[in-house]
């Protein structure tokens, strides 16, 4: 049985007057003095209001955050709409640590009996998988993480009980690719207004526009509860469909695999591939350095300048857990040099890599990308056991001919694709400063970062290394960056992956 429902949004925390707030700092602008909300008419309301928003001095209304509670969302939605632009916070359920018992996921409203039998049938079907990969890859997780937590068969039962703990954590996360993307999550979603007002204004843009009407109404409505004059005195509202630009163009149906097969081509073995950078990225970043100081070439060569803003040991800033080199001076001369990779990632692998929100993408639009036969990432560890990956081949092919089968049926693309698996395959183009680069690859080449984020950072910093080796000689995970310099060395406490990494990085060998 599928536990399926409306969005369920409530406001967690606002603040008390978030129109006459907005106002107060338009008024604070012309003022010597602080103004307060309480000074706010309703002359000002109807004049300054609507003067500031139209005249396009949108900040005043970012003052105001609103703190939503999200559940019976689709993790499509959140990855089509809701994460795919940089101006949010948001605490989601994870489905590498949650084990998903229950089948609750998106049913796309109006479908005919028919095509709702298939669809639900196909639901059902990748669940079923999930539950049986789960069972097959426990053994294998088991073993590895017994190895390196030199488990032996007179350890205390509180020890034993951890590595199972953790090895059902780690079969889960495999196992977790064949979920649907129609599954739901719950999620923590804070936002300023003026986002709010721009999440309104395009509600009905991206693969999920019927899901985004559903549930952005709702956070309008909530806000509107709270404060009327929020949206009621500003704003223009919702785009029509017919004015959303990418709804003009042909969308393909089943066409876009000889595209795919040309961008894998193109990646060749990697996961992520540079396609362009900043040439003269290591002579520009230490004169940025220079500029900053006041330095001449004679005075603070290249050499030294790099070493100033990347060793560890000279700029400390870089050993804090608290990302903090964007409010730094000389962190701030590492923006200047930017490189763009071509990546491929699963579904869910890139739901998580785009939380790296200072490091954008040009996200593919399922829509105009869907493939006729089954294009997906397969995890490492499940191609190396037999009996897993024939149950995966064939949920994978299950997951696509039941989107096929409902494409046939009339069903619309935006629907059908909800059926695919989070192991879907992904192709986009990303770009980084140096600055955030930095920090994305300091998170995700730790052995304890999702395996494809991992291998696609890994990737990058290789060949960082080939073609700006003075920028990638302090490149790697906080162990590496704090080993000799800081305690603890690893800063992942109980979850320590088990493994020295800092002794031998890069020429290490991840084993899970």
């Amino acid at each position: 049985m599928i536990l399926s429902g409306a969005p369920i949004v409530t406001l967690r925390q606002a603040p008390g007057r978030p129109y006459d707030g907005a106002l107060a700092a338009a008024r604070t602008c012309y003022s010597p003095r602080v103004i307060g909300p309480e000074e706010i008419t309703d002359s000002h309301r109807e004049n300054i209001g609507p003067l500031t928003f139209d005249g396009g001095h949108h900040t005043v209304f970012q003052h105001a955050h609103f703190e939503f509670g999200l559940e019976n969302v689709s993790r499509q939605f959140v990855w089509s709409f809701l994460h795919s632009h940089p101006f949010y916070n948001s605490e989601q359920s994870s489905q590498r640590f949650v084990r998903l018992d229950e089948i609750r996921a998106y049913v796309p409203p109006s479908l005919p009996p028919a095509a709702l039998r298939v669809y639900e049938a196909a639901i059902v079907s990748a669940w079923d998988s999930y539950r049986r990969l789960n069972e097959l890859l426990k053994p294998d997780t088991h073993r590895i993480l017994a190895e390196l937590r030199h488990l032996t068969p007179n350890a205390a039962e509180k020890r034993r009980k951890k590595v199972a703990r953790e090895s059902e954590k780690k079969s889960i996360e495999l196992a977790r690719y064949v979920i649907p993307i129609a599954a739901f999550t719950s999620m923590v979603h804070t936002v300023s207004g003026i986002v709010l007002h721009r999440l309104w204004r395009m509600m009905r843009s991206g693969d999920t526009p019927s899901e985004n009407v559903s549930v952005v109404t709702a956070m309008v409505d909530r806000v509107r509860e709270l404060d009327a004059s929020f949206f009621e005195r500003v704003g223009e509202g919702a785009l029509p469909a017919e004015e959303i630009i990418e709804g003009r163009l042909p969308q393909t149906k089943g066409g876009a695999d000889s595209l795919a097969a040309g961008l894998d081509a193109q990646l060749g073995k990697r996961t992520s591939l540079l396609v362009d950078y900043s040439a003269r990225a290591e002579q520009t970043t230490a004169d940025a350095v220079r500029a900053v100081f006041g330095a001449t070439a004679e005075s603070l060569p290249d050499a030294e300048a790099l070493e100033q803003a990347l060793n560890p040991g000279l700029n400390r800033y870089r050993l804090e857990t608290l990302q903090i080199s964007v409010h730094s001076p000389l962190g701030r001369a590492l923006h200047h040099a930017s490189y763009t990779f071509l990546k491929k990632l699963s579904h869910t692998a890139d739901s998580q890599d785009q939380r790296h929100r200072m490091v954008p993408g040009s996200r593919p639009l399922m829509t105009f990308t869907d493939t006729l036969r089954p294009d997906y990432v397969t995890p490492p560890l499940i191609a190396r056991n037999a009996e897993a990956l024939d149950l995966y081949a064939a949920a994978m092919e299950a997951a696509w001919t039941a989107k096929n089968g409902l494409l046939e049926m009339g069903v619309p693309l935006e629907a059908a694709l909800y059926v695919l698996p989070n192991a879907k395959a992904l192709r986009f183009h990303e770009t980084g400063s140096l600055l955030y680069l930095a920090h994305k690859w300091v998170m995700r080449t730790c052995f304890n970062a999702q395996e494809e984020i991992y291998q696609a950072s890994m990737d990058e910093l290789e060949q960082l290394r080939v073609l700006h080796p003075r920028l990638a000689r302090y490149m790697g995970p906080p162990c590496v960056l704090r080993a000799g310099r800081i305690t603890p060395t690893c800063t992942e406490g109980e979850h320590f992956c088990g493994v020295p990494v800092w002794r031998n990085f890069p020429n290490v060998v991840r084993p899970l």
